[in-house]
């Protein structure tokens, strides 16, 4: 195998796993999540994403990688008032909705028809509070949060993936260096446990169904756009079918949803994977083992982070986050249509409200598509 090969797989499980890990950590510890629960969390995605990668790159010989849903993960750790038991039931219907939107072409072509920008506009209210957030305890942790922001700006001149890992490693660097920790835990295997859910109509409208739109829209659409940009033509209905069916195994150990890799996605897809395009697919097969060794060790990411200050995973999940909150709000209000729909979508989700039990995102979905339909109810009176 070229080596070029091996170098794109690993680089890619490097920049996703260390440019995401800290959001799904602060999604877990939102949901009130122990330890162990947490250390389940991350091993399960890693042994989902391992899979999926190697079964569809071996099966349709073109790299396809999966991730876990990074806006997936901010948008359960700005959820309020739920638990793990009812999360894993909002993971369990958000997994048979996009294994369903794969196998019923009636379904996957209702999800199409979403407008982007509220999809996108809710994506955005949804990171806006943790992009806020890491200014916040950045200007409250000076000794902490501006070297790490000084740094991410420089190093994202070169590379916006590698500014995060950057960061991750100075703000490391810095609370071992000033003691700004509890003291440090052996490392440990991860054990996966068992969550039974609960179900609940509230948490289905207000986190399953955005969990299942955000996830769709702003992980599953674009990763299928980069293997299309590189020339391929990816199985759709098959991908989506195996996400939700890997995201339906995970569920139970509290992993939420398993997608197509987007962003670190085209460091496989590329010529510089490999000259040619049919040889690509073994990058696949690098990333999935490098996946499957990361499975080994989410115990350990757990109780190092847990030794961490919060602030400094707030910090890393803001900076992490703020590329996809750009193109986000891009999405969102740079097409040139109507922006007001949008931008209700964007202040109804980012206000966390919760009516009757059911969070923000819904609500912000809901009021959006009333506005979008009143304004086209509006220029058809216009025109007739």
């Amino acid at each position: 195998m070229k080596a070029s090969l091996v170098i794109s797989g690993l680089v890619a499980v490097l920049v996703g796993f260390g440019g995401s890990v800290a959001v799904v950590i602060a999604a877990a510890g939102s949901l009130g999540a122990t330890e162990a629960q947490m250390a389940s969390w991350i091993t399960v995605l890693c042994i989902s994403m391992a899979m999926g990668s190697l079964l569809l790159s071996w099966r349709s010989k073109m790299p396809v990688v999966l991730a876990w849903s990074t806006p997936g993960a901010a948008l359960i750790a700005a959820s309020t008032g739920i638990d793990m038991a009812q999360a894993v039931g909002a993971f369990l219907v958000a997994g048979a909705l996009i294994a369903l939107t794969g196998l019923i072409r009636p379904l996957g072509a209702a999800m199409a028809r979403i407008p982007t920008a509220l999809a996108t506009a809710l994506l955005a209210g949804v990171l806006f509070n943790f992009v806020v957030g890491a200014v916040v305890d950045s200007v409250a942790f000076v000794a902490l949060g501006l070297p790490m922001a000084v740094t991410f700006l420089l190093v994202r001149l070169w590379s916006a993936a590698w500014a995060v890992i950057a960061s991750i490693c100075l703000g490391v660097g810095i609370v071992l260096s000033l003691g700004m920790h509890e003291p440090l835990p052996a490392l440990a295997l991860a054990a996966p446990v068992l969550i039974m859910p609960v179900f609940d109509a509230g948490v289905a409208l207000g986190l399953a169904l955005p969990l299942y739109v955000v996830t769709i829209a702003s992980q599953n659409l674009p990763g299928v756009a980069v293997l299309r940009a590189d020339g391929y033509a990816p199985p759709v209905p098959t991908i989506l079918t195996v996400t939700g069916v890997l995201s339906l195994l995970s569920a139970p150990f509290g992993g939420h949803t398993t997608s197509l890799a987007a962003i670190t996605a085209a460091i496989c897809t590329g010529p510089d994977a490999h000259p040619d395009p049919g040889e690509r697919w073994k990058a696949g097969l690098v990333y999935g083992a490098g996946y499957a060794g990361l499975a080994l060790i989410g115990a350990s990411v757990v109780v190092i982070a847990a030794s961490l200050p919060p602030e400094l995973i707030t910090i890393l999940a803001g900076l992490a986050l703020i590329g996809p909150f750009m193109g986000a709000l891009r999405a969102a209000f740079g097409g040139g249509g109507d922006g007001f729909p949008p931008a209700l979508t964007f202040a109804v989700t980012a206000s966390g409200v919760s009516i009757w039990s059911i969070g923000a995102p819904f609500w912000g979905l809901a009021i959006g598509l009333v506005a979008m339909a009143l304004s086209g109810l509006q220029k058809a009176g216009r025109r007739a």
